[in-house]
């Protein structure tokens, strides 16, 4: 027998919109009305009752890095951005992740896990992956009745500016519910959502890293279904110039940056420009999404080169400031400026947060740029390396 849990209702206009249900025979719980549109808050997220019907097992999960054209740089309290932001998903820069868990024979309230990286044990990962498991543990009340053996790879360099931090995230956030759908009964698309909202909780960005392209993640009035939650795909047509599009990432410098991401963005809480920055992505993004619907390289050029370049300079004016651009960061990008005022292809670049250079360019030039890369822009990377990726589909289940 089915009876509403009378907490999780939400009103809008006098109209229910939406509960939460309860088999209290089978202790499962699933999202009814789904198909109706509606706010959703973050006690939507937790379910406390479950069905332990398995003792052991193990997940798999793969999530892409994404690289970010309109910026996120500062936060609120909770891991909210400071203003919404755009991002592709790429497809072969990814983190892949095993979790075997089997229920704890001593029951107590603290978490029990091992996390290994790249098939090494990695102490110094363990603060952070503790204090992930603390800020979800809420939402995901079964994380301490089971120990967890977190086996994770990345198929890219770590802590170099490609975003590693949000496919991790992610890609722990998408076993962990995969283990909780064994549990409890859930639809898809609640299933990715609170994936997204989890992996937001580990690193801002990981929530863009969860499904495919573009995604936005921000509060932005002329996307009816953005939230500051989660990430969520663009809910029109994407213009066929903007489809398969090209990330060459050049590896200018693959070793630890000199100053964190989380650190940079607590920086901007007092920040001389930090408010008009707020206003301009916001602003971008706006611009940005009727680029996607008409196609227009020149304009998509224009934004996210600009976007780049200012995310840089709120690190070069914050206080204290720091630089992750390298010099040969600046000898990428005037060579691209130059090969594009010859050649009239619109290739562009964009930077995250370091050094590396992401080389953005449709599918129709990829043998253009490839010589291009290879003949002149090699030089300038770290042991002439560099990545070849393209836009992809997001994470998926191995």
């Amino acid at each position: 027998m089915w009876k509403r849990c009378g907490i999780f209702q939400h009103f809008y206009c006098g109209i229910i919109l939406k509960c939460v249900l309860i088999d209290f025979a089978s202790k499962k719980c699933i999202f009814a009305n789904e198909k109706v549109k509606f706010m959703i808050s973050e006690r939507d997220f937790i379910c406390k009752k479950y069905s332990f019907s398995q003792e052991k097992g193990t997940v798999t999960w793969e999530a892409p890095s994404n690289i970010a054209l309109i910026k996120y740089w500062g936060k609120k309290q909770n891991q909210i951005p400071a203003n919404s932001s755009v991002s592709f998903t790429l497809s072969e820069c990814k983190t892949l992740t095993k979790v075997a868990f089997s229920e704890k024979k001593i029951n107590d309230k603290h978490f029990s896990f091992e996390f290994l990286f790249e098939g090494k044990s990695k102490p110094d990962f363990y603060p952070k992956i503790e204090q992930f498991f603390e800020r979800i543990e809420k939402y995901l009340p079964f994380l301490t009745a089971f120990h967890f053996v977190i086996d994770s790879k990345n198929t890219f360099p770590h802590s170099s500016g490609i975003a590693s931090s949000a496919s991790a995230m992610a890609a722990l956030s998408l076993c962990l519910m995969d283990i909780e759908r064994k549990f409890t009964t859930m639809s898809d698309g609640y299933f990715y959502k609170k994936a997204s909202f989890l992996a937001r909780l580990g690193s801002g960005s990981a929530c863009r890293s969860v499904k495919g392209n573009p995604i936005v993640w921000g509060k932005h009035p002329e996307i009816s279904e953005s939230s500051d939650l989660f990430g969520v795909e663009l809910d029109f047509e994407l213009h066929e110039n903007f489809k398969n599009y090209q990330d060459t990432i050049l590896l200018v410098d693959v070793g630890q940056k000199q100053v964190s991401s989380s650190v940079g963005h607590n920086l901007m809480h007092n920040h001389p420009f930090s408010e008009k920055r707020f206003e301009q992505a916001n602003q971008n993004l706006s611009e940005i999404l009727e680029v996607f619907k008409s196609g227009d390289y020149d304009k998509f050029i224009s934004i996210v080169e600009s976007e780049a370049l200012t995310l840089h300079s709120m690190m070069m004016t914050s206080h204290p400031y720091f630089i992750l651009m390298k010099p040969n960061t600046l000898h990428i990008i005037n060579q691209i400026w130059e090969f594009r005022n010859i050649t009239k292809i619109p290739v562009c670049f964009t930077l995250d947060a370091g050094a590396n250079v992401h080389v953005l360019y449709p599918e129709k030039y990829k043998n253009e740029i490839s010589d291009f890369i290879k003949n002149r822009l090699s030089a300038f990377c770290q042991n002439g390396k560099f990545i070849t990726d393209k836009t992809g589909v997001g994470a998926k289940s191995l």
